[in-house]
């Protein structure tokens, strides 16, 4: 009997704090699923080093050799979170009959892994990791986070909510993703998008073990944004709107102020006429923030540079020759095990 190939891809930056921890709850599961009968002995371990300034990649180097599951990829540059993870994904799935993405720090419980595997055995090529519980974050967090799926959801991005980057994919479902080109990646909108059987499996998510979080206020605010200027042009319908109104406006305010001309009033308008300059000023500088930010990814996406690059490939077997360039746009040919 077939066992399907199973990666699991770990993109890690600056994480030698959690490593060795990651690594033998990975292996724990690995070897679970095996003696189940439910992945082949050739499944791997794949951590993705993400330009990392500490010893990461040394400790991967070093347990590659120890463990069998445990194989790395290094890459040239800090190249973010998504990009590190579409690099472990797009390498993986040549050798892979399915891929489960999970963050290393382990917040995300890998007791459910178990249950990703077995709902990949009933046919489902997609399957999500979705939190029931959200005590661990900070209120303003949690109700933040709510509130960006229900904006996405009324703007008609279709989110999963409470999904990040937990989940199983088949290589079907992989083959599939790497179609989409673009460089401006947000992956939590482009999978629900490939429309193949998907299900979902609750977790509750536990705090970090060590080190500090990779997403402070400042990336997860660009992180957002990013979601919503690379899925919808709402934004900019926004602004015209405004426009509008601004203009309806200010055609009350000619009215009322030619109406005190005509009953000579003596008006001064000092103030009145500041606070309209201010307001319109301010209204046009966000109208052209907003749009230069879609003309800002154009213009990333047009120039079609790789964004990412493989320094050291551990995973890709020998024979098909050590990787040292690659990019989503062109993901590599490699040889099966």
């Amino acid at each position: 009997m077939h066992y399907p190939v199973l990666t699991i891809v770990v993109p890690c930056y600056n994480e030698e704090e959690v490593f060795q921890s990651t690594a033998a709850q990975l292996t724990s599961v690995m070897e679970t699923l095996i003696s189940d009968k439910l992945i082949s002995e050739e499944s791997k371990l794949l951590f993705v080093d993400d330009g990392s300034k500490d010893n990461t990649w040394k400790l991967i180097e070093q347990e590659s050799e120890n463990n069998e599951f445990v194989k790395g990829l290094k890459l040239a540059h800090n190249a973010g979170h998504q990009n590190a993870l579409l690099a472990g994904l797009a390498t993986a799935s040549k050798l892979s009959d399915c891929v489960i993405s999970i963050d290393a720090d382990l917040q995300d419980d890998v007791n459910v892994i178990h249950s990703f595997v077995e709902k990949y055995w009933q046919g489902y090529d997609i399957v999500y990791g979705v939190r029931n519980d959200r005590s661990t974050d900070t209120f303003f967090k949690r109700n933040t986070a709510v509130g960006y799926y229900r904006f996405m959801n009324k703007i008609g991005i279709s989110l999963v909510p409470n999904h990040a980057d937990f989940r199983l994919m088949s290589k079907r479902a992989l083959e599939e993703l790497l179609k989409y080109k673009e460089t401006n990646i947000f992956l939590r909108g482009i999978i629900p998008l490939i429309g193949f059987p998907a299900t979902e499996v609750a977790y509750a998510r536990k705090e970090r073990m060590a080190g500090e979080s990779k997403y402070p206020l400042k990336k997860m605010i660009a992180f957002a944004l990013d979601g919503i200027t690379s899925f919808s042009i709402a934004p900019i319908r926004l602004v015209t709107a405004v426009g509008f109104l601004a203009f309806f406006i200010s055609l009350l305010a000619g009215a009322y102020s030619l109406i005190v001309k005509l009953l000579d009033h003596s008006v001064t308008g000092w103030s009145s006429l500041m606070m309209s300059v201010w307001l319109i000023g301010g209204l046009q500088l966000i109208g052209i923030g907003i749009i230069g930010e879609y003309v800002g990814k154009i213009f990333k996406e047009v120039k079609k540079r790789p964004v990412y690059a493989i320094e050291t490939d551990l995973y890709t077997p020998s024979s098909a020759g050590q990787q040292s360039y690659n990019s989503f746009n062109n993901p590599p040919v490699t040889e099966e095990w």
